[in-house]
C-alpha cells in the first residue's frame, strides 16, 4: 500500500477532493468500513455528511456486515482497536443492548459472531434473547451437519461380506440377482426378487479420546462456532470421549458443556491474544492413552506465546503416539488466513495441517478411529 493510499484511509472520504488517489477493490472496501465508524467523529463536530446517495454509507450497512468486513480486511490487532472504539468511543452498543433492535435481526452466523464478540456487554433481557438466537442458529447447523458427520462414522461398505442391515446404499445388486435367478418368471419375463442381499459395513468403535483445542481470537469466529457444533455431534457417538478447550492467552476447559453447543458459544469471549503452546500443554495433561488420543488444534497458528514451547509440546505429543491435526479453518472458507511459516514448522514437528469443512474433518476422524 503506497503512502498516498494510507493517508486517504487515515483522513477518510472527506479528503477525497485534496487527495485524488482513486480507491477501489480491497482498499475501497477498507475506506467504506472505516468511514462507517469514524464518520461519527465528523458528525459529532457538526460536519455535514456529504456521502453520495449511491454510496455505501453508514445507513446502508448492518453492524454484523460491518464487523464481518472489518475482520476480513484488517489485521487482528487493528480489528481489536476498531471494535473497542466502536463500543467505548462511539457507543455502537445498540445491537447488544436494545432488545427491540436485536429482535428485528435475522438469526444467522454473522449475528452469532457479533453476539459472541460483544458478549461482555450483554445485560438484562438481551441475555436470554441472545441465548435463543444462538440456540436457533446452532440447531440449524446441527440439522445440516449431523447427518453428514454420522454418515462418515457409519463405516465403509465391506463388499466381501453380507450383513443384516437393509440399507439401500449397501444393496448388493449382483448378489441379489444371482440369488433370485431361480425365481425368474418365464411367462412375464421378469425376475422376482424374494431375497435381497446387502453388504455389511466395517464399523469399529474403539475407545478413543478426541480433544478439540480451539483458538477463540476474533479472526476464528466461524471456526469457533463450527467447532462447538462438531464437538456436540462427536459427543453423541458411542465410545468416543470428547474434550473441548478454548483459549486466547488463558485456557478454558468447556468439556462439561460439550453436549450443549449453544452454552459453549455463550461462554466464549472472542478476541484477545494467543498462547497456543500453553493451550496444547493443558491438552497434554488431559490425555490418558496417547495411542488412543486425537488432538485437533483449530487456530490461525499466530503464536503470541513461546514458539519453542508450542513446537516442543507438539513434538512430545506426536512422539508419544497422539494423532495431531492442525486446522487453519473449520468451516467452508476456501482460503483461510494463517501463519504459514508456523504451520510448516508444526507440520515438521508431527502435526498434520489442513483447512477442512466439518464433513471432511468427520471423514478424517472416522479413518483414524476405525483404523485399529
Amino acid at each position: 500500500m503506497n503512502p498516498m493510499t494510507r493517508w486517504r484511509l487515515v483522513l477518510g472520504r472527506f479528503a477525497s477532493q485534496q487527495l485524488r488517489e482513486p480507491l477501489s477493490g480491497r482498499e475501497g472496501r477498507m475506506e467504506v468500513a472505516l468511514d462507517h465508524l469514524y464518520s461519527r467523529e465528523h458528525r459529532g463536530r457538526g460536519v455535514r455528511d456529504r456521502t453520495d446517495t449511491g454510496g455505501l454509507g453508514p445507513s446502508q450497512i448492518t453492524i454484523p456486515e460491518w464487523l464481518s468486513e472489518v475482520r476480513e480486511l484488517f489485521p487482528r490487532e487493528v480489528v481489536e482497536v476498531i471494535e473497542r472504539h466502536a463500543l467505548d468511543r462511539y457507543g455502537m452498543t445498540e445491537l447488544v443492548t436494545d432488545p427491540e433492535t436485536l429482535g428485528r435481526l435475522e438469526p444467522n452466523l454473522d449475528l452469532v459472531k457479533t453476539l459472541m464478540s460483544f458478549r461482555g456487554h450483554l445485560k438484562g433481557e438481551v441475555v436470554p434473547m441472545a441465548r435463543r438466537i444462538i440456540g436457533q442458529v446452532v440447531q440449524e447447523l446441527l440439522r445440516k451437519l449431523e447427518p453428514e458427520v454420522r454418515t462418515a462414522f457409519t463405516g465403509r461398505v465391506n463388499r466381501f461380506r453380507h450383513g443384516p442391515q437393509k440399507l439401500s446404499r449397501n444393496l448388493d445388486w449382483r448378489g441379489t440377482i444371482r440369488t433370485n435367478l431361480k425365481n425368474y418368471d418365464v411367462e412375464r419375463r421378469q425376475l422376482v426378487i424374494r431375497e435381497a442381499r446387502f453388504f455389511s459395513s466395517n464399523v469399529r468403535f474403539l475407545p478413543w479420546q478426541v480433544i478439540l483445542c480451539v483458538d477463540q481470537s476474533g479472526s476464528m469466529a466461524d471456526s469457533v462456532i463450527h467447532s462447538a457444533v462438531m464437538a456436540g455431534i462427536l459427543a453423541g457417538l458411542p465410545l468416543v470421549r470428547v474434550g473441548l478447550v478454548v483459549f486466547d492467552t488463558q485456557v478454558v476447559d468447556l468439556t462439561a458443556h460439550v453436549r450443549d453447543p449453544a452454552e459453549v458459544l455463550m461462554s466464549v469471549q472472542l478476541g484477545g491474544g494467543t498462547d497456543i503452546g500453553k493451550a496444547l500443554q493443558y491438552c497434554e495433561t488431559l490425555i490418558e492413552h496417547p495411542r488412543r488420543a486425537v488432538v485437533v488444534l483449530v487456530s490461525d497458528f499466530v503464536e503470541g506465546g513461546s514458539p519453542a514451547v508450542l513446537l516442543g509440546t507438539t513434538r512430545r505429543m506426536a512422539g508419544s503416539g497422539v494423532k495431531m491435526l492442525g486446522l487453519a479453518a473449520l468451516d467452508s472458507a476456501a482460503n483461510p488466513t494463517y501463519d504459514r511459516a508456523m504451520a510448516e514448522q508444526l507440520g515438521e514437528a508431527g502435526m498434520r495441517i489442513a483447512a477442512l469443512t466439518p464433513r471432511k474433518l468427520a471423514d478424517w476422524l472416522a479413518g483414524i478411529l476405525n483404523s485399529r
